[in-house]
């Protein structure tokens, strides 16, 4: 996952979507988009503290990214999450064959960013 957030660009893009009449929530809603950053960064940490010293000794490395379809209360979102070699990262904020994420983990998330919250 090489894209960084640039939330100036994503600011102005939010503005044009409003200002166009596009709701904040459901399918391509303006928040959207955001969500999903928020979640891909999420897995990506959790599999930053899943990789430490005594798993890359065992041998197990990072193997890329899977594609998910995730429905939420802010529409459809497309989160990437890691994998590794032995398939022993077992994430938490998107588990595995999980397709609906909880409503109330939607709006915490969002909660969170409005309050000021860093990503990183």
């Amino acid at each position: 996952m090489t894209n960084e957030f640039n939330f100036l660009e994503f600011k102005a893009r939010a503005l044009e979507s409003l200002k166009a009449g596009k709701p904040l929530t459901g399918k391509d809603g303006v928040l959207a988009p955001l969500l999903e950053n928020l979640l891909n960064a999420a897995l990506e940490g959790e599999m930053d503290a899943h990789m430490n010293e005594e798993e890359r000794e065992s041998g197990t490395r990072r193997k890329g990214y899977g594609t998910k379809q995730v429905q939420s209360s802010l529409g459809e979102l497309s989160v990437q999450p890691p994998r590794d070699r032995d398939a022993t990262f077992d994430q938490q904020v998107v588990k595995k064959r999980e397709r609906i994420l909880a409503d109330s983990l939607s709006d915490r998330i969002i909660g969170l960013y409005a309050l000021g919250t860093s990503t990183r």
